[in-house]
């Protein structure tokens, strides 16, 4: 991770804890920057490595700072190396501006937070901009939106690693939704809900327990107790979806998971994840990630 003056702690804080060493993952992890120590937005922070261990990374992770500051030549130099040398490079927030700084994003997609996306914009026509997305996947070139999203793109990332059932392992231990798909909108202008307005995340939960049945839009817009129309309303609100796109994204996440761990025929699977048959399953596998459910199977199975 390499960390600037003005870096924002929760930005650094993300994948200080998804890619800290723990059992079932092998990352490696260390906080850089071009000195010894750093300002962020309300301590100093002393840092392990300097811009030579960024030049021996195979990841480099720069997090959200203020955009405002110029980052010093030499650490858009090395990133430019990184990038060069086919590294995977990765911004959290407005660790955009950093990126696109280098040219490290020229003529690729990328994101950044809402609040900074028309600057961001402006100041690099270069880069092209994607405003309603939580993070953008170049395959090594990947930048997140707003603080929190910084929370899917690391997840995503041990998911291309190391699979489905870690990154779910992860996520459980953060108590973070186990995956958000980049197309979701990373800004959502709905009103914080009154004291008593019931959260959809109940209706959520019981959906994910059950993904096996058939979840219509009626049984759960009666699950949640409201009419049809109430329901794709609040749910799109709460998370930047539609309800029937969001089960599609969570069986396919059970799928992924399901043939990483068991040796289940992929005709069970698809029944499991209720997608329905093995047709399904290979047409959404072949959408999504652009592979089938047995080249996956031997990919993440050890």
């Amino acid at each position: 991770m390499l960390a600037l003056d003005g870096v924002i702690p929760m930005d650094l804080a993300i994948p200080a804890q998804i890619f800290s060493a723990r059992p079932e993952t092998s990352y490696e992890m260390t906080v850089c920057g071009p000195a010894p120590r750093v300002r962020t937005t309300g301590f100093d922070l002393v840092l392990e490595g300097d811009l030579e261990q960024v030049r021996a990374a195979d990841t480099v992770i720069v997090p959200g700072c203020d955009p405002l500051l110029p980052p010093p030549r030499a650490v858009l130099d090395v990133l430019a190396e990184a990038r060069d040398r086919g590294r995977r490079v990765t911004s959290i927030c407005t660790g955009a501006f950093v990126l696109a700084a280098a040219g490290v994003l020229d003529g690729l997609h990328a994101t950044t937070h809402w609040k900074y996306i028309d600057d961001f914009e402006r100041d690099y026509p270069a880069v092209e901009v994607d405003r309603d997305v939580l993070y953008v996947d170049e395959g090594d070139v990947l930048t997140s939106a707003g603080v929190c999203c910084g929370i899917d793109l690391c997840l995503h990332i041990v998911r291309r690693d190391l699979g489905a059932a870690v990154a779910n392992e992860v996520a459980r231990g953060l108590v973070a939704a186990p995956h958000r798909d980049g197309g979701q909108a990373q800004y959502v202008p709905a009103p914080v809900a009154d004291a008593g307005d019931a959260s959809l995340a109940e209706t959520r939960g019981w959906a994910l327990g059950r993904l096996d049945q058939s979840l219509t839009l009626r049984v759960l817009a009666r699950h949640a107790g409201m009419s049809q129309r109430s329901f794709i309303r609040r749910f799109t609100d709460e998370t930047g979806t539609t309800p029937l796109q969001w089960l599609v994204t969570a069986r396919l996440s059970l799928a992924r998971e399901l043939l990483e761990t068991t040796d289940h025929s992929v005709d069970r699977v698809a029944r499991d994840c209720g997608l329905g048959t093995a047709a399904n399953l290979r047409l959404h596998f072949h959408r999504t990630l652009g592979t089938t459910p047995t080249a996956y199977r031997r990919t993440f199975t050890h």
